[in-house]
């Protein structure tokens, strides 16, 4: 590490998101080795102390704070990674800004336009490197299926669909609030599945087939009311356990979107489809290393679905990893965006998704969302770039 730039990390946030992403800055000097950019563990926020002292013994982080402004005071620390509740995004990201440091922040970017704004605004006057984490694009097989809709190989695209399913809260004693359930709790998390599921769809969406014009949604609380784990009082759920939309693409083509965590049965299955006038492709997150593609242009009597193993060194990222036949995993999709983060410091271009970017993905959430609640189609006012 001595011959590299050392990027001094400051996690804040120890939960699931924490391990991940503290898992994918460990990788990168083992599987990225020749990136001039080398990430360092220097530090890990969260309020409890025997908490993070315990994770940054196991992880290997070199000391920790309980207080996060006193981490992003710090002078050894180059990038802050925000894995905390959305409520507390845009207060740690301004902050982040305005000391210089470079963001990497959990999806979703806010839990409100206006949030998402002054983010936004923050780190374009700051002039700070930010990213947003949607790893489902860093997948390779998903990164395939983006390049093989920009080759024009599937034509005019027609339909896009989608759908992320779950069932994890469908107990009505499951309570709201608390380090553990905060995404059944408005006020922590701004939406339900909207901004939780459908934002990855809808990312993905937008990076592979363009802009959402406008939308049409209605969703749906299925438990009305849950104990909050804090106050221990019974209160009404804010947050939608269950939305569906469609809208326009920019492109003319049109899309259909659903997520609910009351699939039983699905834990997470996240699908996509896309259909051109030549061919169409399909994406399976439980079969996540295999695209299906259809081309009408084969001859007819062998034409059909085919299953493309996503293996081989040519095909995106996999020139990393092992022989061909053999897969990577959820994680890796991580590993690949942090990758692509301290690539991006050596070339001098952004690291897709920017908070612009995903200012764009939080328009389109907030038009499903209002749309729902006005029982009317939305504009999104997106200006996609991406």
């Amino acid at each position: 590490m001595s011959n590299k730039k050392q990027i001094r990390i400051g996690l804040i946030g120890t939960g699931l998101m924490g391990r991940i992403h503290t898992s994918a800055y460990k990788r990168i000097p083992d599987f990225f080795p020749e990136y001039e950019h080398q990430p360092v563990l220097q530090a890990v926020c969260a309020r409890r102390e025997d908490k993070v002292k315990a994770f940054a013994e196991q992880w290997g982080y070199a000391s920790y704070e309980t207080d996060w402004e006193k981490l992003i005071a710090r002078d050894d620390i180059d990038a802050v990674d925000i894995c905390t509740p959305n409520s507390s995004h845009a207060e740690i990201a301004i902050a982040a800004a305005k000391a210089g440091k470079m963001i990497l922040c959990e999806k979703p970017l806010s839990r409100t336009l206006d949030e998402g704004d002054e983010m936004v605004k923050s780190v374009e006057k700051a002039g700070v490197k930010n990213t947003v984490w949607y790893n489902y694009r860093r997948i390779p097989a998903v990164t395939l299926a983006k390049q093989i809709v920009a080759s024009g190989k599937l034509g005019k695209i027609f339909h896009y669909r989608a759908n992320f399913l779950q069932d994890w809260t469908i107990n009505p004693d499951l309570p709201q609030g608390g380090d553990a359930l905060w995404r059944l709790d408005v006020d922590a998390a701004g939406s339900g599945v909207t901004g939780d599921l459908l934002a990855h769809c809808i990312d993905t969406a937008m990076w592979i087939n363009g802009g959402i014009k406008d939308v049409s949604a209605m969703t749906e609380t299925f438990i009305k009311e849950r104990v909050h784990q804090e106050s221990g009082n019974v209160q009404k759920v804010g947050i939608d356990d269950a939305c569906l939309f469609h809208c326009h693409f920019e492109n003319g083509s049109l899309g259909l979107f659903e997520a609910t965590r009351y699939a039983r049965g699905h834990k997470a299955l996240y699908t996509f489809e896309i259909n051109g006038e030549h061919a169409s492709i399909r994406w399976d997150l439980h079969d996540m290393n295999w695209l299906e593609y259809f081309d009408h242009n084969d001859d007819s009597h062998v034409r059909g679905w085919r299953k493309i193993h996503i293996t081989e060194g040519e095909q995106p990222y996999m020139k990393r990893w092992w022989i061909p036949g053999t897969s990577i995993g959820y994680e890796h999709s991580f590993i690949h965006q942090a990758a692509d983060f301290f690539h991006s410091l050596e070339t001098g271009e952004p690291c897709s998704p920017t908070f612009q970017d995903a200012f764009e993905t939080q328009k389109v959430c907030q038009a499903v969302l209002d749309s729902a609640n006005e029982k009317k189609w939305k504009d999104t006012g997106v200006e996609w770039k991406g």
